[in-house]
């Protein structure tokens, strides 16, 4: 504490009095540590147990009790115990152990508003550290200003009082990181939400770090299948990339993530899901389905659902990808899918708001272009110096009413490497995935495609476009000559060929097949309600009578001429034998 002066001075508290003898060990401390005399006043504190609490200027040396139990806990976690061998630990712990003379900084909550407290006397705090409330609660430094700062706060408002305790940590936020997060749903502190116990971190990292500069990275070239054949053969991403998933509430968004999840089982790929303002249903619901076919094995869901404190909204996706970095610096590659930003970005305006901050377009802070793109940055395809590891990111956006011009949607679409939109009316006339061919686009494109897929893939998009352009045209006239119908008929099959059930990706053989067969218009006479039992007997054929050429396909992602020659030989047989029986069974 100090004078009015600026003398420093010193104030003990206890609930007894201290003897004459304490009273001058005191003293030499203090004139020892701060090199001067410093005046000491004791005062009575029948709350604090058994031991004194002696603050010097904002400096606290707590040797209370409760300030031991709070030492031996932090000592206690730094040695980052696994559930198997924590009594003999605990045991050891206490015979180490040894209470440190270090002074603590400790303030005072000024007033609570909502998720934001205003706290005073910690005049050294800096930006994003997290303090300790005296009822456990966390939370972290947003906002300083002379003599006080604003906290956001990571649990429950009403735990947090005006007047108690607050004290530094030194530390700021951090994600606990490791292989054991895989298969585990935790929440934005790493904290296991699962019931399945405590999880072994293998180290820390914080969940704000700067993106890699251009000479760690190297470019985008490596395909990260999704197993969505309107995806790979049309929008590829690659290892590295951003690729926003943008729609309308209910339009299949985060079923086109979890299908790309599915569709990494066996590649060496991990995959974190970032939940932000989820129901808490639907998380579990995806956990299971996740688990039930075998992809929580390689998969780390980070979940602040709706009814969580905004700030761990706020937080989760970047603790997302820390841990994703975590992986990523040890040579893997990553799939990271953050659903969705637009809950992310309204828990961060509720923030802002709370925070006094001045609102702009639609109330949102100025700085919320920078909230995003400072997390998508950090996806890359990093060097081979770097150890060559990859994060590819898959930010989902929600939309009202289509409108990709509001706020959000612009800033995260100037932002990312393309976006696949999804339109309403699609999904609901049954095309799904519901992308649309128009608006849908890749930045990386024929980069991120294996020359497997590129050839047979062809021009696809060309002869959609001119089957959308044709059908517009076409609409209002009943008299259709023969060519026309033809074309349209072909654009019919291409868009039912492109229709495909959840969870069920496939392998990039099956979508070189199908694509060979249909772009030679091997299925244009097969009528359309029978194109899905069709498609799927002929890749059925195409497995039994090749495997070899589908094994090459999936291992060197090369299509040979006489490979192609192959599979479209195979294809008509089929079609005259698949003809044959249906003209048989008529």
């Amino acid at each position: 504490m100090r004078s009015a002066r600026g003398r420093l001075t010193a104030e003990l508290r206890s609930a007894k009095a201290p003897s004459e003898a304490q009273l001058q060990r005191f003293g030499e401390f203090l004139s020892r540590t701060y090199q001067r005399k410093v005046p000491l006043r004791w005062e009575q504190d029948e709350s604090l147990r058994s031991g004194f609490r002696l603050q010097v200027g904002s400096d606290v040396y707590d040797w209370t009790l409760d300030g031991r139990v709070r030492q031996f806990t932090d000592y206690l976690r730094q040695l980052q115990p696994g559930t198997e061998d924590l009594v003999p630990l605990m045991r050891q712990a206490a015979k180490d152990w040894s209470l440190a003379v270090v002074p603590e900084e400790i303030g005072e909550v000024l007033t609570v508003d909502g998720e934001v407290a205003t706290v005073g006397g910690l005049d050294h705090a800096q930006y994003g550290e997290i303090l300790v409330f005296a009822s456990g609660v966390k939370g972290m430094v947003q906002d300083l200003r002379r003599g006080e700062l604003s906290c956001i706060l990571f649990g429950s408002s009403e735990e947090v009082s005006a007047g108690s305790m607050v004290r530094r940590t030194h530390k700021t936020a951090g994600m606990p990181v490791g292989d054991g997060f895989l298969g585990r749903v935790v929440d934005a502190l790493g904290v296991p939400i699962d019931g399945r116990g405590h999880i072994h971190a293998e180290g820390r990292r914080p969940i704000e770090s700067p993106a890699p500069g251009i000479l760690d990275r190297q470019p985008v070239n490596t395909p990260m299948e999704t197993g969505i054949l309107t995806i790979d053969s049309m929008f590829p991403i690659g290892r590295g990339q951003r690729e926003l998933i943008i729609g309308d509430r209910q339009t299949g968004k985060t079923a086109i993530a979890v299908d790309a999840i599915l569709n990494q089982k066996g590649k060496n790929v991990v995959c974190i899901y970032v939940a932000i303002g989820q129901k808490t249903s639907s998380v579990a619901q995806l956990v299971d389905n996740l688990a039930r076919r075998g992809a929580m094995e390689y998969t780390c869901v980070v979940s602040a659902c709706a009814g969580a404190p905004a700030a761990l909204q706020y937080i989760a996706p970047y603790a997302g990808c820390a841990l994703g970095e975590y992986f990523m610096n040890q040579g893997q590659d990553v799939l990271i899918v953050y659903d969705d930003l637009s809950k992310h970005a309204i828990a961060y305006r509720a923030l802002s708001l709370l925070l006094e901050r001045s609102p702009g377009r639609e109330a949102y802070p100025g700085d919320v272009f920078y909230l995003h793109s400072r997390l998508l940055e950090r996806a890359a395809h990093l060097s081979d110096e770097r150890g060559g590891g990859s994060m590819t990111a898959l930010p989902i956006v929600e939309t009202q009413a289509g409108d990709v011009s509001a706020y959000i949607p612009t800033n995260i679409i100037s932002i990312t490497d393309g976006q696949i939109f999804l339109e309403t009316e699609l999904f609901f006339a049954g095309q799904r995935p519901a992308v649309n061919v128009g608006l849908s686009v890749s930045r990386v494109g024929g980069d991120a495609q294996t020359k497997a897929m590129k050839s047979a893939a062809g021009a696809i998009r060309l002869e959609l476009a001119q089957y959308r352009e044709m059908e517009v045209f076409t609409q209002f006239s009943s008299d259709l000559d023969d060519a026309t119908k033809r074309q349209l008929a072909y654009g019919q099959g291409l868009m039912r060929l492109l229709r495909q059930n959840q969870y069920a990706p496939f392998s990039q053989h099956q979508q070189v097949a199908a694509l060979v067969a249909a772009m030679h218009h091997v299925m244009q006479d097969v009528p359309l309600e029978e194109l899905d039992g069709f498609r799927r007997e002929l890749l059925h054929q195409v497995e039994e009578e090749l495997p070899d050429l589908c094994r090459r396909i999936d291992m060197t992602g090369m299509l040979t001429e006489g490979d192609r020659e192959e599979l479209l030989a195979l294809s008509r047989r089929f079609l005259e034998a698949y003809q044959a029986s249906e003209n048989h069974g008529g």
